[in-house]
This record gives structure tokens, sequence and C-alpha cells, in this order.
């Protein structure tokens, strides 16, 4: 059985490996009573994500799946709110449950750096999804999101060649990956050179030579809200040609919402990530095509790169602390190969 190191043979390690390499926070698990040799229960390492999502169910399996790999316990949680607040209270459960590792998507990095670097003290910690790069966590695994925006923007030139109005819908622009996925639809629709650090003001119409960005609804993770500002939409921006939901559950809400206002098909949409509504709609002609992750990978590796970090491999953190899992386009060239993939993964029953 695999074992994970005691924090003393963390410390001695991390000497041992040389100058440079940060000191990695003790874990809280201890040897069991009443064991011979002093052997040690399995490690646990949780897996806290942002919000209730299919998206997170597939990342879950990743975590079910390195959890058998590498011989470790995962507790997998999902926040029932969308709020700071809430993960907090979930994290300082998990703490005093006795874990030894986390991984976690920020919901507010920015307000969040006090209480990230609290947790990052106490047990190896590492962010995935949205990172929080000015806390101490050890690393970040995700995908560019800027590039993935820029992903969504080309498939809007596809769908809009000469051009058109746009309306864009995401969950909440605190979390670090939203506000450079939006970004990256802006400035690919305006032709503007890279830069992940720009950010354009949410009030108000964004021009440009062709396309125009009419607004950016914001719905706080609430896919009963995203659907509601679709159909408001609607009835403000009349000459709106596509809409582009940028988090898992958008797309489904503005399929939803286009097929109530008898306007599905008629007005075109462009998705993010995975959901079976997104999916579906790709092959129903409803949708031009998504941009998605790998939440598998998300889960998967971020049991296995804290698993390694129980036993004390800090090699196994990258130079640039980052793991890149990129984004690719799903259309109706590919989607029936991609959804069968995704179906075998999750061990989903084929349609």
């Amino acid at each position: 059985m695999c074992r994970y190191a005691s924090p003393f043979l963390i410390v001695t390690l991390a000497l041992l490996i040389g100058c440079g390499s940060e000191e990695l926070p003790q874990t809280n698990q201890t040897a069991p009573a009443g064991t011979e040799d002093g052997a040690q229960e399995r490690p646990t390492i949780a897996f806290v994500t942002n919000q209730i999502a299919s998206f997170w169910n597939i990342a879950k399996v990743g975590c079910n799946d390195a959890a058998k790999d590498f011989d470790v316990n995962v507790d997998v949680r999902f926040p029932n709110e969308a709020t700071a607040t809430k993960q907090k209270q979930i994290v300082e459960d998990l703490m005093s449950s006795g874990i030894n590792a986390l991984a976690i998507s920020p919901i507010d990095a920015a307000n969040q750096v006090e209480m990230v670097n609290s947790w990052a003290d106490q047990v190896p910690l590492l962010t995935h999804d949205s990172d929080a790069p000015d806390t101490k966590r050890l690393m970040y695994i995700g995908m560019d999101n800027y590039r993935g925006g820029r992903l969504v923007g080309k498939l809007i030139k596809e769908a809009l060649p000469k051009g058109g109005e746009v309306v864009l819908t995401i969950g909440r622009l605190e979390q670090d990956n939203a506000k450079k996925r939006r970004q990256g639809v802006i400035d690919e629709l305006l032709d503007r050179p890279d830069d992940d650090t720009r950010f354009d003001p949410v009030d108000g119409a964004i021009v440009g030579e062709k396309y125009t960005i009419l607004a950016t609804l914001t719905d706080q993770g609430k896919p009963e809200v995203a659907k509601q500002k679709t159909e408001d939409a609607l009835n403000t921006y009349s000459d709106v040609d596509l809409f582009a939901g940028l988090f898992a559950y958008n797309p489904p809400a503005i399929i939803q919402a286009l097929k109530q206002a008898n306007k599905l098909g008629k007005i075109k949409i462009v998705g993010f990530d995975e959901d079976d509504a997104t999916l579906q709609g790709i092959k129903d002609g409803n949708v031009v095509g998504t941009v998605v992750q790998n939440p598998y990978e998300y889960g998967y590796q971020s049991v296995k790169i804290l698993s390694e970090i129980l036993k004390g491999n800090q090699g196994i953190i990258p130079e640039g602390k980052f793991i890149d899992i990129s984004a690719r386009s799903v259309t109706s060239d590919n989607v029936d190969e991609f959804w069968a993939d995704l179906k075998a993964k999750t061990g989903a029953t084929t349609q």
C-alpha cells in the first residue's frame, strides 16, 4: 500500500532537494492508534469546486480514478451556493476533519488571499480551473482562460463572418478565469493583440469595426438567473445576432430562453464547456460550437500532484507552477467523437 510521508520526512526531503524549493506545510494526518509499525492510513485529498455544475461531475470522475491509481482517499465538495463564504465554510469543515491536502477553484481570488494563505499554511494547496496567483498556492492546474476566450471569439467570427451584435453571459467576474475568458472573447472580436491583463468595462457596449459586444450579463452562478437575463436581453437588444455563454450552464440557459421566445435557430449560440444540452444543441444545429476544457484532467492531475507532494516529491511541481490543460473547440465536425470519448470517461450511457 502506498504510504505518504510524515511531516518530518517532508521537511527532511525538502532540505535534501536543495535551495530554492519551497517548504511544504505540514499535514494534519497522524498514525492511527494500535499500529505496530507506525503505518499511517491513506491520506485524504480534498477537491473543492466553485459551485454545482455538470462540469464538476466530470472532474469528480477524474478525482476518483486518480484516488484508485495513487492509493489515496478523495473528498470532493460542491458548494451549493457560489460564494466565497460557502467555500470557506466547506474548507474549514474539511480542515477540522483532518484532510492532508487541498485542491480548490477560488470563487473570488482577490478577496480570498488571506483565507487561501491560511489554508496553504496548514496543508499542501493547489488551485484548479481558476487561479489565485497572489496566494501561497503551490501551483495552478487548468487552461489558459484568455486563450480559451479567444477560441470563443473565433467561433463567433465563423458564425458571423460579416460581423454582428453579441451578448456575453457568464457567472461572475470576480473569478480570475472569468475575467480572462471574457477578455479573450472581446480582444479576438476587436482584432487586438494578446494582452491578458486588459479589462474592458462591463457597463456599456464595446464597439469594434465589425462586432459590437452589447453587454456582459452576470448571474452569480445561478442558471435560473442566467435564463431570465437572456430573456430580458431579448427584449432590450432586438437586433442581437448571437449569445455566447461562457460558463457551463450558460449555453443551456440560452437555449431554453430562445426556445421559449420562439427564436431558437434564428439567433446564434456559441458556448463554453461540455454540458449535454450544449452538445445536443450542436448536433441539432442550434449551437454553432463550444470551447471545452478537460475537467476530468483537472480532477485527475490535482489528485496525482498532491499525492506525490505528500510523499515529499516537490520536483513534480513545474518551474512555472502551471500545468496547462489546453482548451479546444467542438463543432458539428467533431461533436460525435468528442461526446463518445466523454461518455467513455464518465461511464455515461451512450445515446
